[in-house]
């Protein structure tokens, strides 16, 4: 914790811990009922939380070195500020009926911001759980993530799935998670790395194509489920279709045929990924990376340039087992499974590809599974 924050804590102050996310494998499954791969990490956002008399909240965010102050009867929201997505969880909780007294919240984080580790997720949650502990909520972490999800639904304006805050609150050290889009059920699998590291390859881009894109590839699943529910009573959501179904009806309708195809593979990616770690298979997973990111490049669709020359370069290199595009695409980041001993090669040489073919300076971040929401 940032040593910036000790200064708010005093003897009625809570301090709470919400890491960021990777996802291992599972890229725009979430809305399709699918599954996912997530875990959390050791990049984090940290509050410390007081109760105050009155309806009033103040809040202060150190990285932005601002305050801000609310009342609990006018809370709105204020797009594009850091403060939305505390407010948010705020108006959530109250929409539930839960009786709040004014607070006070001071923030800091290390996740990265706009590399696709879900540093909003991670904000809403940390509030979500800072909230339910200092005001004895008793409200479950499951029930706290679905807060955390509709606040970013009605104040940012995002309508994510449930992943980001899922694993926000529900990771495990050393752990992935598989978490049934659907039923919201899920099970850890132990994720072991001996000799290999995770990391990051920030593009430090973000393509105007991605919020409008995003949009269209929910709405050409959902026509393709239209479709193959014609013949298929059974399909509710591509969840329930295979790859024969998808050849048999869509093959004629290009665009709809090549979605639906990856999300369906993605699926089944996931599934047999997990078999991988169960088995000490790491290669095999790291494979399976691969294709997801060839899938979501030529299938689905949502790579771009600077996406795919990392994947390419780290591809070509014996030392990196699995690699590809991580989040909603067009820019963010790339996950890598890197041998330890060579990684700071690895680096080396795909940050001078980089420079030279993109003329961007790469950014890297190295990650460690980590546990979810918790007290200080």
């Amino acid at each position: 914790m940032d040593h910036n924050l000790n200064r708010f804590i005093g003897p009625g102050t809570i301090a709470v811990r919400s890491p960021g996310r990777i996802n291992l494998i599972g890229e725009h499954t979430d809305y399709n009922n699918g599954f996912v791969l997530p875990a959390a990490i050791d990049k984090a956002i940290y509050m410390i939380a007081e109760k105050r008399a009155g309806s009033k909240i103040s809040l202060h965010s150190i990285d932005f070195n601002e305050s801000l102050e609310a009342d609990l009867a006018t809370i709105r929201a204020r797009p594009g500020h850091w403060s939305t997505y505390i407010l948010g969880v705020v108006d959530q909780l109250q929409k539930r009926g839960v009786e709040l007294t004014g607070f006070s919240l001071a923030i800091h984080g290390d996740v990265p911001l706009g590399a696709g580790l879900s540093s909003s997720a991670a904000v809403e949650c940390g509030t979500a759980f800072a909230l339910n502990e200092l005001f004895g909520l008793g409200i479950e972490r499951k029930e706290l993530a679905k807060i955390a999800q509709s606040a970013e639904h009605a104040f940012a304006g995002v309508q994510c799935g449930i992943m980001d805050q899922f694993a926000s609150l529900m990771g495990k050290k050393d752990q992935v998670m598989r978490l049934d889009c659907r039923s919201l059920e899920f099970d850890y699998f132990p994720l072991e790395l001996p000799g290999y590291s995770i990391v990051l390859f920030d593009s430090q881009v973000k393509h105007a194509l991605a919020s409008t894109a995003y949009n269209e590839r929910r709405n050409e699943c959902e026509e393709g489920v239209r479709l193959l529910q014609q013949e298929f009573t059974t399909v509710e959501s591509l969840r329930d279709a295979d790859t024969s179904m998808i050849g048999q009806v869509l093959a004629g309708n290009n665009i709809i045929y090549k979605r639906c195809k990856y999300v369906v593979e993605e699926n089944n990616r996931v599934i047999n990924g997990c078999n991988d770690l169960l088995s000490g298979g790491v290669r095999a997973f790291g494979k399976k990376m691969f294709a997801s990111h060839k899938g979501l490049s030529e299938l689905y669709e949502v790579s771009c340039h600077e996406l795919d020359m990392l994947v390419n370069a780290a591809a070509s290199m014996q030392e990196v087992i699995g690699s590809r595009m991580m989040g909603g695409g067009f820019g963010g980041c790339t996950i890598n499974i890197i041998s330890e001993e060579m990684v700071d090669r690895v680096i080396e040489k795909i940050s001078g590809q980089y420079k030279n073919t993109i003329g961007k300076e790469l950014k890297t971040y190295f990650v460690r599974i980590e546990n979810g929401t918790s007290l200080v």
